[in-house]
């Protein structure tokens, strides 16, 4: 039941970013919908395999290069989601932190 939450409230935050930054677009609530779960099995498969691979240059930036993995996800779900546009790496920098902050603020009406 709280990974259901979790998407939806994904969603809701793709949702609200995709009105508030003007170079990202979602065409319909559904395609939020896609777009959480599909940025929740990136993070949950290609993220760590990429943290691995650059853990040298990750170490040599004390961890900033993963603000850059983080960009590099939602511009891989851009290229797999149709309704779904993000208008380059810096977009998709700003639209990850956004979406973290987001999520923080939302997942912790989850908590008991």
């Amino acid at each position: 039941m709280k990974l259901i939450l979790r998407i939806l409230l994904t969603a809701i935050s793709v949702v609200i970013l995709s009105k508030i930054l003007p170079h990202v677009s979602v065409d319909s609530y559904y395609t939020a919908i896609i777009v959480a779960i599909v940025l929740g099995l990136l993070n949950f498969i290609v993220k760590p395999i990429l943290t691995i691979l650059t853990l040298p240059i990750t170490i040599l930036t004390l961890g900033l290069f993963l603000l850059i993995i983080n960009a590099l996800m939602i511009l891989l779900a851009d290229r797999l989601i149709d309704g779904f546009m993000v208008d380059g790496l810096w977009w998709a920098l700003l639209f990850s932190l956004c979406l973290s902050f987001l999520q923080s603020i939302f997942y912790s009406f989850l908590k008991e």
